[in-house]
């Protein structure tokens, strides 16, 4: 509603009755004019009524506005609370209580808009002859009449054509509304709703853009200054242009002035308040875009991509900002190192997670080297080969079993299994062999061969089932090969399996967010965790054992880091996937480095040369708060007996 557009009031400050406005506009007018305009106002009344009759049959029911919910921005944090990114398709929208939004930006509000709206009953009379006088001097729509509710109805219900027709049904779902809801919850409405500029819908979100601040804060200059977008948010913009906005600022201040609602003095000293604008913050991207993405797509499958986007979610995540931002600078670090030793693929590639094995909580994940340059998470979205890292999940199977211990003895010799037309004859790394050999050592070592014996003697479809109770969902095919990593996994499925071997059995499916809420504190989602035991105790105590020998003795000896640790590198055939994946007691951690286009990246590149070292970094930095814990010895448990 435009300035021109706002009733003159008495120095009472109550409203012009209707038969005072007509008068003061017939007072104006010649006679042909008063004569023209009886014959039109006659043909407005006619059509009115038929226009009535029209709309009380086919209208909408405003009783909807009683569950009625604006699309509203989503919100994600850390874990502590700190704001990470938000979501939202057209319209950015905070909602918030009536009594959360300043009482300079409501009367602000009202006094530019429609000062009389707590008196009038949907529609102005006085504007509305107004409107009439200036319409017709023109011959088209360029003066409206709108109220606070007659707007609401029109951005809730109705297109924004200025016709007659639009502006009777607006008239006559303004007159439903306030019939049903109370002047506060209309205002409130509104309030929440009106279109700020710059893709900001609702005070809350406005406020928090143009002026850093809650909606609940904002002083009389700055609340003159956003009361005055609402006519053209875009004109007026400070953002575009400082001077009009000020401008446009004391065109505000001076109607409050005349109403008497603030004094000239408060009117010159908000005019002289300097103003500290903030930064458009529609499209503002994510602080920890790898975490934010991976979020965005656990969200969408449970709840679906258009209720994230318009749903006023507030997400609390499993990850703190500086843990992240410290897996971040260490996988940096890791890829300059990789550098200077000599790798030299064009698509060279680190990614990173880390689960926490008490919750299953994801502490961090970094999907790539640079997500600017590339936006793919290969923690959770690529899948690769994960090498000898997969042969702990056979081993324990065998464990679990009852018919094999850690001292089981194995014979790495040539073999050849034979697969209906099929022949698999499996080869040790860096060929060879070793003859007889305990279990422990044979992992220890990563021999091949007896892993293939071991894994085709307790069953390849026995190892799958073992790897579908420890949440990797990716396709798993029964052949001879699957014990040394012949099928693709992601490093957020190995690092979920092997937190529930640091947790000695106890699982819960991997999550990134702790809960979710909407945006009136209703929670939506409560990842509070439910471990299950899952893993026979001692199987799963036998195999730590075993693994720990891999970091102290074996094949990584360059991951260890002070305190017990378990865990198993992962090399593929011609180096095209290199792997570590270990534990503490408290977080299991998995990081692969490979080529974006499954290259191989050179002749010796091996899991324990150099990617342990990756986790041996991180890791190191992740416990520096952490006690050090010990993982339970299997003499506490019962073994297994042989089925």
């Amino acid at each position: 509603m435009s300035t021109s557009a706002i009733s003159k009031q008495p120095k009472d400050n109550k409203p012009v009755s209707p038969t005072m406005a007509f008068m003061q506009g017939v007072a104006k007018t010649t006679s042909g004019t008063m004569l023209g305009l009886t014959m039109i106002t006659s043909a407005v009344v006619a059509g009115g009524l038929v226009g009535l009759a029209i709309s009380f049959r086919n209208l909408p029911d405003v009783g909807i506005l009683n569950s009625y919910a604006p699309v509203e921005t989503s919100y994600i944090y850390d874990v502590k609370g700190k704001p990470l990114t938000s979501l939202h398709e057209e319209a950015n929208r905070e909602v918030v209580p009536l009594d959360e939004i300043s009482p300079n930006l409501k009367r602000a509000v009202l006094a530019i808009e429609d000062s009389h709206f707590y008196y009038h009953k949907g529609i102005n009379p006085n504007s509305i002859g107004r409107a009439i006088l200036a319409n017709f001097k023109s011959g088209e729509v360029v003066e409206g009449a709108s109220t606070l509710t007659m707007q609401l109805v029109k951005n809730i219900f109705l297109s924004h054509q200025r016709t007659v027709t639009r502006k009777l049904a607006e008239a006559v779902l303004a007159i439903r509304v306030e019939q049903v809801f109370p002047k506060d919850k209309i205002l409130e409405m509104y309030l929440n709703n009106i279109y700020w500029g710059h893709n900001n819908y609702g005070a809350q979100t406005a406020a928090a853009s143009y002026f850093n601040k809650p909606a609940s804060q904002l002083n009389l200059a700055e609340a003159s200054m956003m009361a005055g977008l609402i006519q053209s948010p875009e004109v007026y913009s400070p953002f575009r242009d400082y001077k009009i906005a000020k401008e446009r600022q004391a065109v505000v201040l001076q109607r409050m002035r005349e109403l008497g609602w603030i004094t000239a003095a408060e009117e010159e000293t908000a005019k002289a308040v300097p103003i500290a604008l903030g930064k458009p913050t529609a499209w503002k991207g994510s602080s920890l875009p790898f975490v934010t993405d991976a979020v965005v797509q656990e969200l969408q499958e449970r709840f679906g991509k258009e209720t994230v986007a318009k749903g006023g979610m507030r997400v609390q995540t499993t990850v703190d900002y500086n843990f992240q931002k410290m897996a971040e600078a260490t996988v940096n670090r890791a890829y300059n190192r990789l550098r200077r030793q000599g790798l030299r693929s064009k698509n060279l590639q680190i990614a990173l997670v880390a689960v926490d094995s008490r919750t299953h909580f994801v502490k961090a994940v970094v999907g790539g080297v640079n997500y600017e340059k590339s936006q793919l998470n290969r923690a959770t979205q690529s899948r690769r080969q994960p090498g000898s890292s997969f042969k702990p999940f056979v081993y324990y199977t065998a464990f679990a079993s009852g018919k094999f211990t850690p001292d089981t003895v194995i014979n790495d010799v040539p073999v050849r299994f034979r697969d209906g037309d099929i022949y698999y004859k499996p080869k040790n790394y860096g060929g060879g062999y070793s003859g007889a050999m305990s279990i422990r050592h044979a992992l220890v070592v990563s021999q091949n061969v007896p892993a293939v014996i071991v894994g085709r003697k307790v069953g390849a479809n026995k190892v799958i089932e073992v790897c579908r109770t420890l949440g990797i969902k990716s396709p798993l095919d029964a052949v001879l090969s699957l014990p040394l990593g012949s099928v693709d996994v992601t490093p957020l499925e190995m690092a979920g399996a092997y937190a529930t071997f640091a947790s000695n059995g106890w699982h819960s499916d991997p999550t990134m967010i702790i809960k979710v809420t909407d945006s009136r504190g209703n929670v939506l989602l409560d990842n509070t965790p439910k471990p299950k035991l899952v893993l026979d105790p001692w199987a799963t105590a036998s195999l730590t054992s075993v693994l720990q020998g891999v970091i102290t003795s074996g094949t990584a000896k360059s991951a260890q880091i002070g305190r017990q640790a378990a865990g198993k590198t992962g090399t593929t055939d011609t180096e095209r996937n290199v792997w570590f994946v270990g534990y503490v007691p408290q977080l299991a951690t998995a990081v692969w480095v490979g080529d974006d286009q499954n290259r191989p990246l050179g002749r010796g590149i091996t899991g324990g040369v150099y990617v342990a070292p990756i986790w041996r970094d991180f890791m190191s930095q992740a416990l520096k708060n952490e006690p050090v814990k010990y993982f339970p010895s299997p003499s506490k448990f019962p073994r297994p007996s042989s089925k």
